[in-house]
């Protein structure tokens, strides 16, 4: 159609959607230009000459910051909910295939932690873990394990309570892509594998499986990212140490160095890393199916 057709109503939803983009995208494309600040550069424009600079003095550290600490804890978190969250939610996905007696209230009791405010459920989780330790404490005073209680500390940490935080924040998600998976996936598939002589484990790695493979790759990647730059669920949750995402919000009240800024920017390549690939794997798994049959 001819751009001088276009009603006045496209221009007004055109000038929308690019205002939209401008919102999304605008504050990261900003942080990305002046973590390039020179060395004499700050926080704000104009840029004072461009250089990597900043990025070395972000691999140096950042005062009693560590990191590289930081980020290693992240990416072991977030492969970590990234397996959890595949795992559960393709195994709740086969369940919920057949009627259960009591799904639905099984289901709601999982999706209300989406609801629930995630400095509540942090704040919640990290006093469980904290009534945990006392009776646990208690326990090994009662039973005399006084070396046992001199080197305990807390059950609180990162593959503790951090990631018990992060499930409730990912396997919701993951269930109700499975639901809409299952929903449309044709089970005459299964049937012609069993009429073959296949057993039900065969029947889901041969042919359920690589069907459902590109969605399995897509939960893994809402698993990692939603982990990946969590803070509410963190932060009352995760004990003495830090992730990334939550050094990265100290910074911002401490650091006044565009450094932070290049710390913005590797999370930024780290998020699109993961999503390309798994992009790339998701329609490379998609194709293996077709070409089969």
């Amino acid at each position: 159609m001819n751009t001088k057709n276009r009603s006045a109503a496209f221009w007004l939803l055109a000038l929308f959607f690019a205002a939209y983009v401008l919102f999304l995208y605008g504050p990261m494309l900003v942080i990305v230009v002046l973590s390039f600040q020179g060395p004499e550069g700050g926080l704000t424009f104009p840029m004072r000459g461009i250089s990597l600079h900043w990025f070395h003095k972000l691999a140096e550290g950042l005062g009693v910051v560590d990191i590289g600490a930081a980020l290693y804890r992240s990416l072991g978190l977030g492969l970590t909910v990234m397996a959890f969250t595949i795992v559960f939610s393709v195994l709740a996905g086969l369940a919920f295939r057949k009627k259960l007696r009591g799904g639905h209230i099984l289901f709601f009791t999982v999706v209300a932690s989406l609801i629930m405010p995630s400095i509540i459920v942090s704040l919640g989780i990290g006093l469980e873990f904290r009534l945990l330790d006392t009776g646990i404490k208690k326990m090994l005073e009662t039973f005399g394990m006084e070396g046992v209680l001199e080197n305990y500390g807390t059950a609180l940490g990162i593959y503790t309570s951090a990631l018990g935080a992060h499930l409730t924040w990912t396997l919701p998600f993951g269930l109700l892509i499975m639901f809409a998976i299952f929903k449309r996936f044709n089970p005459a598939y299964e049937e012609a594998a069993r009429d073959l002589g296949a057993t039900p484990w065969q029947g889901f790695r041969h042919v359920v499986l690589p069907l459902i493979a590109p969605s399995v790759v897509g939960i893994g990647m809402f698993g990692f990212t939603l982990s990946w730059d969590e803070i509410a669920r963190t932060s009352q949750a995760i004990g003495d140490v830090n992730t990334l995402p939550l050094e990265l919000q100290g910074l911002t009240t401490t650091v006044t160095t565009p450094s932070i800024y290049a710390l913005g920017t590797v999370t930024m390549v780290v998020s699109f890393l993961v999503m390309g690939l798994a992009v790339g794997l998701s329609k490379l798994l998609a194709k293996k199916p077709a070409n089969r049959r």
